[in-house]
């Protein structure tokens, strides 16, 4: 199963429907996202049989404006469960690699407001002079938990969607020097979508920690970025079991899995330098395709005015 949410042109409220060979059928417009995965594997199949039985509307995919699947999820934690990116990216920042990686995975709370979907423009970040995206993947929880195992994490993933936390990496940099986690670097926009994809569409492609699945990226339709979901260090059923220790995950709560190998300009740019793989600038045009999944399409448009703080003058 494949779920949208997306407006129209007649009608701006949020609608929620099942994608079925580039046809959106729609359940009723009093229905969200996290109303059909909170009833697990077995509510999805139920709406998505009354969306086919029953449509409140039937929509061609390129007549409607994708959102985000949940456009405004309870919460956002974003891991890196990517070795080649993490100790590589940490580099280019300074930053060692630090041997607690390989013994618990590590994320961070990102921004809900600032969640976006697949085709909307993303601004750079005011300041920013060094703009990034990342290529990454991501589950939706669809039964909350708490002090979930491992081997139980699966029943608590409603599916997957692609994800771009769109990185400031000189603002990240001067953030990082101070231990305390990320804020402005990682603040301005974060896209999701095209779709929910469930469990059952990607069950053929499983490994042992991922999928066999490409992910690629590209920039104005240079190839930029070039990896492979199987190649995730930590897998999800780890990240789920360590989000939720001593507290609960509920339904709509996103967890990335933090970038790629390569799926970002600076690791790109630390190996091959700045002037093959710039950072991104006005009117760039980023592509982000994972296999089965779909894509994100962004245009970046200029940052925002950097408005002066008033103090802070030694």
């Amino acid at each position: 199963m494949r779920w949208a949410t997306f407006t129209t042109a007649t009608e701006p409220q949020p609608l929620v429907g099942l994608v079925v060979d580039g046809i959106i059928h729609a359940l009723p417009p009093t229905m969200t996202l996290i109303d059909v995965i909170a009833n697990g594997d077995e509510g999805q199949a139920t709406a998505a049989e009354r969306a086919l039985r029953d449509p409140s509307g039937i929509f061609p995919v390129e007549e409607i404006t994708l959102l985000a699947p949940i456009p405004r999820p309870p919460s956002v934690r974003d891991f890196m469960a990517f070795e080649n990116h993490y100790v590589t990216s940490m580099a280019a920042l300074g930053v060692p690699t630090n041997p607690l990686y390989y013994r618990q995975p590590v994320f961070y709370f990102s921004n809900p407001a600032a969640v976006q979907g697949p085709t909307q423009d993303v601004r750079v970040a005011p300041g920013s002079t060094s703009y990034d995206y990342e290529l990454e993947v991501a589950v939706v929880i669809g039964k909350a938990g708490s002090n979930i195992h491992p081997d139980d994490a699966e029943d608590h993933i409603a599916g997957y969607t692609i994800l771009s936390d769109w990185s400031a990496r000189d603002l990240q940099e001067d953030e990082l020097t101070f231990q305390i986690g990320l804020a402005k670097g990682k603040d301005t926009a974060t896209s999701i979508g095209p779709y929910l994809v469930s469990k059952d569409e990607l069950a053929p492609f499983k490994s042992e920690r991922g999928f066999n699945l490409a992910m690629t990226a590209t920039v104005n339709g240079k190839q930029y970025s070039s990896g492979d979901w199987s190649t995730i260090y930590w897998s999800f059923a780890d990240m789920i079991a360590y989000a939720s220790r001593g507290t609960t995950l509920v339904p709509g709560d996103i967890i990335g899995s933090g970038t790629v190998g390569t799926g970002c300009i600076i690791e790109l740019s630390r190996v091959h330098g700045t002037a093959k793989y710039p950072y991104l600038v006005e009117s760039d045009v980023v592509e982000l395709t994972v296999a089965e999944l779909g894509s994100i399409r962004a245009t970046v448009t200029a940052a925002d005015e950097l408005i002066s703080l008033r103090g802070g003058s030694r």
